[in-house]
């Protein structure tokens, strides 16, 4: 098995391919004019990092599988990730993109909103396919931050690359959301396995022996990241993954209570939950009465 590499510092990853580093926090990297080109490298990346590739020279893996990704096509890691680079013997690669350690957006606006570009966790099938357009838009925002960093650092440094990286980012949530509708064929298929992944858990007796169901749980029956799967459910429904899960538990509970004179306990058990009195609170939250009174209610 391949050593991993950590890349925790702008500084190490530069010396991975022969750049000048030009701040110790940030980087924006152009791959035409690396002098050294490690073909084959896993590396645990302590740095985020987002890239436009501009040909096909190899493959990109995130974990073990294989990234979509190929000429015009947008990739980005959060620290924590695992990838492996296996490049073509002799290829140069020509990407562009940008590198900057967490500590860089610390106090920053962008610092504060991170979490909300989910697209940082999304793998396998799930890379952002970009026109012409979009490309230069991509560029230009990676030129700006490029521009700052050929300035002396002053008290304005931080935060003005802090906030062109966040418009590169803002962009790529924009051509992510253009790639939902465009896929709309595909995500809906997405969905209505969704539903049917649903119903089968509820039915079935997973619930009982596995618990109340997570959105890992189908994204992974339907190959997708849980961020991106979670994105998909979003667009397509307007209620987010967790919500379209505990929508049909609610429903189906308020089916089982009316329909059936079994204990509260054995409902809540068949549900996948352990115990009645977390049913019956997150019940209540969400009907805005107890599992008994509901019943009382809808006796005919």
């Amino acid at each position: 098995m391949d050593e991993i590499v950590k890349i925790d510092t702008i500084d190490k990853y530069n010396k991975l391919y022969g750049l000048e580093t030009m701040h110790p926090l940030v980087g924006v990297v152009d791959l035409t004019k690396a002098t050294a080109y490690p073909n084959h490298i896993r590396m645990n990346m302590g740095i985020y990092s987002l890239f436009l590739k501009q040909t096909i020279c190899g493959d990109l893996k995130y974990g073990k599988k294989l990234y979509d990704y190929q000429e015009g096509t947008i990739v980005s890691f959060a620290p924590g990730q695992v990838i492996g680079i296996d490049l073509k013997e002799d290829a140069r690669p020509s990407s562009v993109g940008i590198v900057f350690h967490p500590d860089l957006i610390r106090g920053t606006s962008l610092g504060e909103n991170i979490k909300q570009y989910s697209f940082f966790s999304y793998e396998v099938n799930e890379a952002l396919h970009v026109s012409e357009e979009e490309k230069q838009i991509i560029i230009d925002c990676l030129d700006k931050v490029r521009i700052e960093l050929s300035h002396a650092i002053d008290k304005h440094s931080k935060i003005l690359i802090a906030k062109n990286i966040e418009l590169l980012l803002d962009y790529c949530m924009r051509f992510y959301e253009r790639q939902f509708n465009t896929r709309s064929k595909v995500n809906k298929d997405i969905l209505v396995q969704f539903e049917k992944l649903l119903d089968d858990y509820f039915q079935g007796r997973n619930a009982e022996n596995k618990g109340y169901p997570t959105v890992k749980y189908f994204a992974d029956k339907v190959f997708l990241s849980p961020n991106y799967f979670g994105d998909l459910i979003k667009k397509e429904t307007g209620q987010t993954a967790q919500q379209h899960i505990l929508s049909k538990l609610i429903s189906l509970a308020k089916d089982r209570i009316v329909n059936s004179n079994r204990p509260v306990s054995d409902i809540a058990y068949e549900l996948g939950f352990q115990y009645a009195q977390h049913f019956s609170r997150l019940f209540k939250k969400n009907v805005g009465c107890s599992p008994n009174e509901y019943k009382k209610m809808n006796i005919l």
